[in-house]
């Protein structure tokens, strides 16, 4: 069920803002994406920059699913029922709720999919369906990075729990080591951000994507990114590989 809204009651900045976006999006070419980096390799900076640069709409599965589930959409139904046995959702109904959200406007220049394909066969169930559609993924962004350089970007990150305020012993390192600038209470280390933990998460993401970068270098649309250059650096790649 569609929630309709009454637009004599969005202000009209909004409005206006909107309109702009859409008339300045109106004369950018048409992008499908597809972003692919272990956690750490600068991802989550990127997206929003080539969202709004391209005009994109940002596809994040585990969102989507949950936005199905909570709208009770038919296939949220299904997703729910599959939840609820402890079963993981399948790859048709995954791509089904892509399906839909390519449907609404925003995605209308395209999109960018974070997160998604992580096997051969869910990029080859997508790449049925944007058939299907009479599209298909222009390209992918590979975030490549060694581990070594991850582990020292990702091992090195200290917050500060109460304040949400981050640190890194290289990078950004606090006054006096392991306390907070401002309180001067201890700094914690998220459980995620440990060594072990992350050798264990790079083992898997490698293990998963490697087979679905291969699939995709054979079709020719995989650019490899050199993700350990400053934020700039990597938006002036991407910049470069969609031009």
């Amino acid at each position: 069920m569609s929630t309709s809204v009454n637009l004599e009651d969005v202000p009209s900045e909004s409005l206006m803002s909107e309109l702009l976006r859409r008339m300045r999006c109106s004369s950018k070419p048409d992008k499908r994406l597809i972003l692919i980096g272990p956690p750490g390799s600068g991802k989550g900076t990127q997206s929003p920059i080539i969202k709004d640069e391209y005009c994109l709409c940002h596809l994040a599965t585990g969102d989507m699913l949950r936005a199905a589930v909570a709208a009770k959409t038919p296939l949220g139904i299904k997703a729910k029922e599959a939840m609820d046995k402890g079963e993981l959702v399948s790859d048709d109904l995954v791509v089904g709720i892509i399906d839909e959200a390519l449907k609404k406007p925003s995605c209308q220049k395209g999109f960018i999919l974070d997160g998604f394909p992580r096997t051969v066969v869910q990029a080859e169930k997508l790449d049925e369906m944007l058939q299907n559609r009479g599209t298909k993924i222009d390209k992918v962004l590979n975030f490549a990075i060694d581990d070594a350089i991850l582990e020292e970007r990702i091992t090195g990150r200290w917050i500060h729990p109460a304040s949400g305020r981050s640190y890194h012993t290289k990078f950004a390192p606090p006054k006096v080591p392991g306390v907070d600038d401002v309180t001067g209470e201890p700094l914690i280390q998220r459980k995620d951000d440990t060594a072990a933990v992350l050798k264990s998460r790079l083992e898997g993401f490698h293990r998963q994507t490697e087979p679905v970068i291969d699939y995709y270098a054979k079709k020719g649309n995989v650019v490899n990114l050199p993700a350990e250059k400053p934020p700039q650096a990597v938006t002036a790649e991407v910049k470069k590989a969609l031009s």
